[in-house]
Formats: C-alpha cells, sequence, structure tokens
C-alpha cells in the first residue's frame, strides 16, 4: 500500500505549457515530470486555435526550486517551440475546495461579435457569481460564423437561477445572441 505524503513536506507549482498543437507536448511534459520526481496532481488541457495548452498542479518534495522545474524544461521548450512558465503554489491554493452554492450552466449562441464574454462575465462578476469553467468556439461557416460560449459558475446564496436569466436578459437583447441557463447542481431525492 502506498503511502501518501505529508502536505508539509512538498512544494506544488502551477505549470502552464503553450504552443503550437502537434503530438509529444503531452508526452514531453510528462516525462520531464517524471525524471524529476514532480507528481502531477491535477492538470487540464486544450486546443485554442491551433495552440495547444495545458495547466498542471505538480508537486516535489522540499527542498526543489522553480529554477530547477523550468531549466529542466529548457530542452524540451528550444525543441517543441513551447512557453512554459511556473509559478509556486501555497497550501491552501492546492487544496481542492468543493465550490458552495448552485451550480449553474449559462450557454449563449448568436453571431460572432466583439463584447461577448466580456459582457456576460462582467455582469457575473458584479454580482459574484464565480466563473468555474469556461469555453469558447467558433462554429457555422466563414460566412455566417456563430460564436459559442459555455460556462459554470457557482452562485451565492442570495442568487438563484432565474435571478441569473433576468439578469443576462438585457445582454440577450442588445447583442441579439440566445442565452439559457440552467442548474447542473445534482438533487437529492
Amino acid at each position: 500500500m502506498m503511502q501518501k505524503k505529508n502536505t508539509d513536506s512538498l512544494v506544488h507549482y502551477a505549470v502552464t505549457v503553450v504552443g503550437k498543437d502537434r503530438p509529444g507536448i503531452v508526452a514531453g511534459t510528462a516525462g520531464v515530470l517524471y525524471r524529476l520526481g514532480c507528481n502531477i496532481e491535477d492538470s487540464s488541457s486544450t486546443m485554442l486555435g491551433g495552440e495547444f495548452s495545458m495547466i498542471l498542479i505538480v508537486s516535489h518534495e522540499k527542498p526543489f526550486s522553480k529554477g530547477k522545474l523550468l531549466d529542466e524544461f529548457r530542452g524540451l521548450a528550444e525543441e517543441m517551440g513551447l512557453t512554459v512558465a511556473a509559478r509556486p503554489l501555497s497550501i491552501d491554493e492546492v487544496a481542492y475546495q468543493a465550490p458552495q452554492g448552485e451550480l449553474c450552466m449559462v450557454s449563449v449562441y448568436g453571431s460572432d461579435q466583439p463584447g461577448i464574454v466580456y459582457r456576460v462575465t462582467r455582469e457575473l462578476a458584479e454580482r459574484r457569481v464565480n466563473i468555474t469553467d469556461l469555453n469558447t468556439k467558433l462554429v457555422g461557416t466563414k460566412e455566417e460564423p456563430v460564436y459559442v460560449l459555455m460556462l459554470e459558475a457557482v452562485l451565492p446564496e442570495e442568487i438563484a437561477i432565474e435571478d441569473v436569466a433576468a439578469m443576462l436578459d438585457e445582454i440577450k437583447k442588445e447583442l441579439k445572441v440566445e442565452i439559457s441557463v440552467r442548474s447542473i447542481t445534482p438533487v437529492s431525492l
């Protein structure tokens, strides 16, 4: 049975890796971290246009420096044309904290135009709605592009799903987009 390491003896970093998409970025990144003895505690990666991006939360036993981490990535970064950055994390930044409040999904569809992400997210931020995930994509044709925005958010206690839909109604009219809001919090029976 593997013993869990004492978190006081670990140092944590948020590592970001960005570069033109091509095979081998994930394997190369995982290889560097493996050779260093780092543990990948959490990660996410996605394609943005032709760029591939990753963010990883990694840990290593103390002492271990950010400089050592970035030095080990230098060869891979040069070989694959990657930008690699690291930021040390405090223990409270590492610990997963489940969202407190109702979780909702906001979907926006409409003609591509500047301001969709800004207007929707500003409206939510002004009411202390915490966005936990956001994705955008351009679909449709070159002649008729359709912008799609999907976000998950945690609502403060005083805000209900219906309130979110109502607060986004003005933006919906101004930008001539479709906006739907629905609960995604599991219900116990």
